[in-house]
């Protein structure tokens, strides 16, 4: 089998593990780990050879996006301080635990690279974060959490791990140039991220075409990552400010189009950009061994001893910030999602799996010193961070499911539905807002008048049925039976007109280009 074999089997992976991971109640990026694990341990799979430093802008942007997709700006302002207090606070707290135990117990380990170890090790995984949450049901404050902690941890970690190697590769560290660079690489990446975002909307509105929109929101991410790390910013903040940019005034309320086929293009790249990203962290399996030839019981003991310390850290910073942010939280009037019990938090502890920027952190650590001998520890280091990796996708991931249905932690359905009919009830005030003023302009008949207005109120209540009473109920559930049987017809003649619009395209003299127009009249006219 050759690399690019070993790529197909890990895309083909990623799509059957999510059928078989909601079957077994298990997230599919733990089962694409066990995955590559499976398949290093086979003798004819070759060792993953991709350079480190292509690793992160590989996978990360893509991965970054579209997780950004799926929430807003004001999401994260409204949950700043618990998201600071993790994404932030923590990994600064965790390198420290993480650096001051290793330096400890590894023989010879310099405290620079020390650092190095635990920056790469501290950020919990955003991917996983987000895939494990979202089918696990919990409550969207927590998601709301998870999500923000791993999408804007990465930033501090890996500018953390950026300044612990050039302490370790150079022999000097200043804590004042360390800030510096901290704070610059934000700002340059702010700013890079504000300028794509901006040329890219004006560019969406240029090209008009929904299949080049979406081209075009393929290739942002990765233009504004490799800009911002050519400025010596922090690409991960960069793609999640474009990224943030781009879903609050990219796509408007009527492109339809290009809603819907961005949803959808984007979700297929999420799965496969992820399967594939949680294959390779179990590919590395075959380093793991390599380096730990001989020394099984030494590195497996330093490995666990890292593992403890980076869960327990998590657990005991939790505890009191929990308690903090509540207090903080019912002495002002805020919007902020918070957990409101204990169960809540320790899911949240426990939910710290670490992931795709650890390994590639962990395989990006040069080789040589600015004096040209070698990295101090560099073996020792990536298997102790793959050990942590691989302990906590698989003791954690795989066990989430079970403490969540232990503990009981679920969302509020009856607080989503009320959302959902306030939403309802506002579209159609909306709808019928606009009717009104339509009138005001236009003579309408009042026989087209009435039947506009049932149309409006039929917006709310087929979002939420709830909201009328129980003769419009009934209304409109005779309504909908009769338009589910008018679609029922209308949905098998557009498809005896697709089958004969196929046979004559495989006619002698056909035009496939002109067959494939009319067969797209008939795909767009079947979603109306």
């Amino acid at each position: 089998m050759d690399q690019l074999a070993l790529l197909f089997v890990l895309l083909l992976g990623a799509l059957i593990s999510v059928p078989v991971g909601d079957r077994l109640g298990l997230p599919a990026p733990v089962l694409m780990t066990v995955l590559g694990i499976v398949l290093a341990l086979l003798e004819f799979v070759p060792n993953v050879d991709i350079p480190p430093d292509l690793i992160l802008p590989a996978l990360l942007p893509p991965l970054l996006y579209a997780a950004v997709r799926r929430t807003s700006w004001r999401q994260f302002a409204a949950n700043k301080r618990p998201i600071f207090l993790l994404a932030v606070a923590l990994v600064f707290v965790t390198m420290a635990c993480v650096a001051t135990v290793a330096h400890a117990i590894v023989p010879g380990l310099p405290l620079a690279a020390a650092f190095a170890l635990g920056a790469l090790v501290a950020p919990p995984d955003p991917v996983a974060a987000t895939a494990v949450a979202g089918q696990l049901g919990l409550p969207r404050r927590l998601v709301s959490i998870l999500e923000g902690e791993g999408l804007f941890n990465d930033v501090t970690a890996i500018v953390l791990y950026h300044v612990a190697i050039a302490a370790a590769v150079g022999g000097t560290f200043s804590p004042w140039k360390a800030g510096l660079e901290l704070v610059l690489s934000a700002v340059v990446a702010v700013a890079v991220g504000l300028a794509l975002g901006w040329g890219a909307y004006k560019l969406l509105d240029l090209l008009g075409d929904a299949t080049l929109q979406i081209g075009l929101t393929l290739l942002v991410p990765y233009a504004s990552y490799v800009l911002a790390e050519e400025l010596h910013g922090s690409g991960v903040l960069a793609v999640l400010t474009t990224a943030m940019f781009l879903a609050e005034y990219a796509v408007g309320a009527d492109d339809v189009m290009t809603r819907l086929a961005g949803h959808t293009v984007w979700d297929v790249v999420d799965t496969l950009v992820t399967g594939v990203a949680f294959g390779l962290i179990g590919l590395e399996l075959h380093n793991a061994i390599r380096t730990a030839s001989g020394r099984w019981s030494e590195l497996l003991g330093w490995a666990a001893v890292v593992l403890v310390v980076v869960v327990l850290v998590r657990l005991v910073w939790l505890l009191p910030a929990t308690w903090l942010t509540q207090r903080l939280h019912a002495q002002r009037d805020h919007d902020e999602d918070i957990p409101t019990s204990w169960r809540e938090t320790v899911v949240m502890w426990w939910a710290g799996m670490r992931g795709v920027a650890s390994v590639a952190l962990a395989l990006a650590i040069p080789l040589k010193t600015d004096d040209g001998s070698a990295f101090p520890n560099r073996e020792e280091i990536i298997f102790v961070a793959f050990g942590v990796i691989m302990g906590t996708l698989l003791v954690q991931g795989l066990t989430l499911p079970w403490l969540v249905n232990r503990l009981g932690v679920r969302a509020d359905t009856e607080r989503e539905k009320e959302f959902e009919r306030e939403l309802a009830v506002r579209a159609a005030k909306a709808a019928k807002r606009r009717l009104r003023e339509i009138e005001a302009v236009e003579e309408l008949p009042e026989e087209l008048s009435e039947q506009m207005l049932r149309r409006a109120f039929d917006i709310g209540v087929r979002i939420s049925p709830e909201i009328g009473d129980e003769e419009r109920r009934e209304a409109h559930e005779q309504r909908v039976r009769r338009l589910k049987r008018i679609r029922r017809i209308q949905a098998e003649m557009l498809s005896a007109a697709r089958h004969e619009v196929l046979a004559a395209r495989s006619e002698p003299g056909a035009d496939p280009g002109i067959a494939d127009r009319v067969l797209r009249h008939l795909d767009v006219r079947s979603l109306r």
